[in-house]
């Protein structure tokens, strides 16, 4: 796996940002951090769990940034 994509959205109710990725049909990948530069740790740690041989891990990390909006008029 050459790159992975995790999208972010900040966490309304606890504060900071949760992150998350797909990487099969069954299986995800979901952490959290309060600030930007601490959820990029907790994604590598996570990552780092998740895969446990360093060949298969990503090289590269996308993180998309998701943000939903909601309004009644």
């Amino acid at each position: 796996m050459k790159e992975i994509i995790f999208n972010v959205e900040e966490d309304g109710e606890a504060g900071g940002f949760v992150a998350e990725a797909y990487i099969s049909d069954s299986e995800q990948i979901v952490t959290q951090g309060d600030s930007i530069d601490e959820l990029k740790k907790m994604i590598q740690d996570a990552l780092e769990c998740h895969f446990e041989i360093k060949s298969e891990m990503p090289h590269k990390v996308i993180m998309k940034f998701v943000r939903q909006e909601v309004f009644a008029f």
